[in-house]
């Protein structure tokens, strides 16, 4: 296009076509007819020569622009300006090619605005419907949310029922045993002879002395399952816990400390509970107790038939209360210790259940710092086996009269006391002495004292 115009100019078309005009117009009174003619046609021939090359400008420029470059120009300033029909000697004023494509241009213009104005209306379709639909989410979580809040607040309903209904069933349970007692003591009182009486009752003293209760015969048997249901839970419910926490905590020794800390305070709680237990059926019993079995008998073995009146919920929650004020473990402040509840709870259900047994089984006291024991402990696979002090525990071993029944795990490592030392500085004094249950086993025994009420504090509260 740039060369066209270049040639165009440098041929000097315009200026001869300027001169011709000029000097038509000065001679256009002194020529003839025929030689206005002739000078007319000059000029138009040269015209239409330079309008030749400027259609051919035209139509480069405008294939130069691109597909629909220059349509609304062409339309309203050129195409009202060609008459059919206008030509001249050298040809046709205007290329056909170029009128051809600018309507091919023009009707690919329309469809173009066409299918444009036919997908925005699509698009505005689909954004309302995508509108009614979210609307209808919303609607939805909102309708979701109200029935999620009416479903929690039906669920601590129930867990209040469920409490009153263990309480309930627990004092059914007394009085059933009471009533029956007084019913003993009643068909006694109508024996047929004094002597009758006397001489069940001079029977009655060696039998008790030397006859067992049910609980006691039993006790081997129930002693080895326990001991299984305790290896079983530190195979399969402490490692399903582990696993759990180690989404939330990366330490791993921060998860093995929440797990010992958490069987711990389960046996703790699990033994003050079998304590006040043990000492309302005991009260109750000994209003009217009667038998050849002794009192202690008889009390072990309603224990044992009624383990179910424990509420083992109580200790959970006991658990996980004296957990969050332990200053040795932390968590994560968007979940809670309730996550492990199902691991806390088999730990209280078997250590009341150990209580039961003659004698009793309990876990072994441990302490970060301690001279590891061979006979106590195996070492964690990540331990240092050349270390002699046990840098945390993992799992507290079971014992029997101070004798080691199941092994537990802890770990040793190098430089225990002094890494105890340093955290000790960073630990805020006042939360330690606070919140520490396990300084010494003189404090250990001397809390385990103070929390579990005398009989006659128990007895003034019932009446």
């Amino acid at each position: 296009m740039a060369d066209s115009l270049r040639r165009l100019v440098s041929a000097e078309s315009g200026r001869m076509l300027q001169e011709k005009l000029e000097s038509w117009h000065r001679n256009y009174e002194f020529n003839s007819c025929d030689q206005n003619l002739n000078r007319c046609c000059e000029i138009l021939e040269l015209s239409s020569e330079i309008q030749g090359q400027l259609f051919a400008i035209l139509n480069e420029t405008s294939r130069e622009g691109g597909q629909y470059a220059g349509v609304d120009t062409i339309k309203t300033r050129l195409l009202p300006r060609l008459a059919p029909g206008f030509s001249c000697s050298s040809g046709s004023i205007f290329d056909t090619t170029l009128t051809q494509d600018l309507i091919e241009k023009e009707r690919q213009l329309r469809e173009l605005v066409s299918n444009q104005n036919f997908q925005l209306q699509e698009l505005q379709e689909e954004l309302t419907s995508t509108r009614l639909k979210l609307n209808q989410v919303q609607q939805d979580l909102k309708i979701s949310h109200s029935q999620e809040k009416d479903a929690q607040k039906k669920l601590n309903c129930l867990n209040d029922y469920e409490h009153q209904i263990q309480m309930l069933k627990d004092k059914i349970s007394i009085l059933d045993a009471e009533n029956s007692l007084l019913q003993s003591r009643l068909a006694r009182s109508h024996s047929p002879s004094p002597r009758h009486r006397e001489n069940k009752s001079l029977t009655a003293l060696p039998l008790r002395s030397s006859s067992s209760g049910r609980a006691r015969r039993t006790n081997a048997s129930r002693r080895a399952c326990l001991i299984t249901r305790f290896g079983d839970i530190y195979d399969h419910r402490r490692l399903d816990a582990e696993t759990f926490l180690k989404t939330y905590i990366s330490d791993m020794e921060m998860v093995h400390r929440i797990i010992y800390i958490a069987a711990v305070e389960s046996f703790h709680a699990a033994k003050m509970a079998y304590r006040q237990f043990k000492l309302r059926v005991t009260e109750t019993l000994s209003l009217g107790h009667t038998g050849p079995e002794s009192l202690e008998d008889t009390v072990l073995d309603y224990i044992v038939d009624h383990e179910d009146l424990y509420d083992v919920q109580a200790s959970v929650n006991e658990v996980i209360r004296s957990m969050n004020i332990n200053p040795k473990i932390s968590f994560p402040s968007e979940i809670d210790f309730i996550v492990i509840s199902t691991l806390i709870r088999e730990l209280c259900r078997v250590a009341f259940s150990m209580q039961t047994l003659v004698p009793p089984l309990d876990i072994a006291f441990g302490i970060d710092g301690e001279l590891f024991s061979e006979t106590k402990y195996y070492r964690s696979f990540d331990s240092d086996f050349t270390a002699a002090l046990v840098a945390y525990h993992v799992w507290p071993a079971l014992m029997e009269n101070d004798i080691v029944i199941v092994k537990g795990e802890a770990v040793t490592k190098r430089g225990v006391l002094w890494s105890g030392r340093s955290r000790s500085r960073n630990t805020n004094r006042s939360r330690s002495c606070s919140r520490s249950r396990s300084t010494s086993p003189l404090l250990a025994h001397h809390l385990s004292r103070s929390r579990s009420p005398s009989p006659l504090r128990n007895r003034c509260l019932r009446r």
